[in-house]
């Protein structure tokens, strides 16, 4: 099913506003990319879809109306179990939307060139994670899916950010020619749809 026109008009007009607002002349922000809602569709009395801004790709789940998570503070992170397995998400609120829960999955996102591979990438993410198949037992913590994409083991947190973007740079072509698994998700590939 999918989710109402309401809500994802709302936040997309709530983040093309915090684009303009908040973050202008950031130097975070990809250029190539726009403040975008994807996949959007109901699951568990919620939303669910992926928001891409030009500082973030986040899964996020909206509540169709009311206080959802009034009895949680801003901050709180709550897991939530997908047929890929389990995923954390924490919940954040912005006027205009409401309450919201978001998983991050690209923050920044420099390594994609365009928003077509943007949106290709969130519309596999959404496969992605309702495919049993890509169960694999890795964590799904923010902290961790940002250390497994810039490459860094627990023992080896030196990367240096340019040679980060340099490997993420060389791998995307790559990386855009693969499925996505679980595990690819996790550690930022980023997939290529056939049927773009």
């Amino acid at each position: 099913m999918i989710c109402p026109d309401y809500i994802i008009e709302g936040l997309e007009v709530q983040f093309r506003n915090i684009q303009q607002q908040r973050m202008q002349g950031l130097p975070l922000l990809n250029p190539a990319l726009q403040v975008e809602a994807v996949g959007f569709r109901q699951w568990q009395d919620l939303c669910l879809g992926v928001l891409i801004t030009p500082w973030f790709m986040n899964l996020m789940l909206i509540p169709h109306e009311g206080d959802s998570w009034c009895d949680q503070q801003i901050g709180d992170k709550q897991t939530y179990q997908f047929p890929s397995g389990p995923y954390e998400f924490i919940l954040g609120e912005e006027e205009g939307i409401g309450r919201y829960q978001m998983c991050s999955l690209f923050s920044p996102v420099f390594e994609f060139r365009d928003q077509q591979t943007a949106v290709t990438t969130a519309k596999q993410v959404m496969l992605a994670i309702m495919d049993e198949a890509n169960q694999d037992g890795l964590s799904t913590c923010e902290s961790e899916i940002n250390r497994r994409w810039h490459g860094e083991t627990e023992e080896d947190d030196t990367t240096t950010d340019e040679s980060s973007q340099q490997d993420s740079s060389v791998a995307i072509s790559e990386r855009l020619q693969q499925p996505m698994s679980r595990r690819d998700l996790l550690r930022g590939a980023i997939p290529q749809d056939s049927e773009q």
